[in-house]
């Protein structure tokens, strides 16, 4: 009876290993080979810089051949970074990220 139980669990932690180095592999073939980088407009708040950086990100790889609407989504992005510069009067990001698609 335990030896059931422990070659049910190995078999079962094999599979969901096996599972995850897949879904990975996956993740990774769906990615564009280079990063996209986009400025944004000057803001007077910080959310809105942000806000304004990510909607140029995303038409910039809408717009980059290859890639399209489906890679255009900053949540799938993948090595992703925001920089906000902010000054006495406006706020300026830059949105840096790797598209994927789904």
């Amino acid at each position: 009876m335990m030896r059931t139980v422990l070659l049910k669990t190995s078999a079962l932690s094999l599979t969901l290993l096996f599972l995850a180095a897949f879904s990975m592999r996956v993740v990774a073939d769906t990615c564009a080979s280079s990063p996209v980088v986009a400025r944004g407009e000057e803001a007077r708040y910080v959310w809105l810089a942000k806000t304004k950086a990510r909607a140029n990100w995303r038409a910039k790889v809408r717009a980059t051949p290859g890639l399209g609407p489906n890679f255009a989504n900053w949540a799938r992005a993948q090595n992703t970074e925001e920089r906000c510069l902010t000054g006495p009067a406006n706020s300026l990001c830059i949105f840096t990220g790797t598209p994927c698609s789904p």
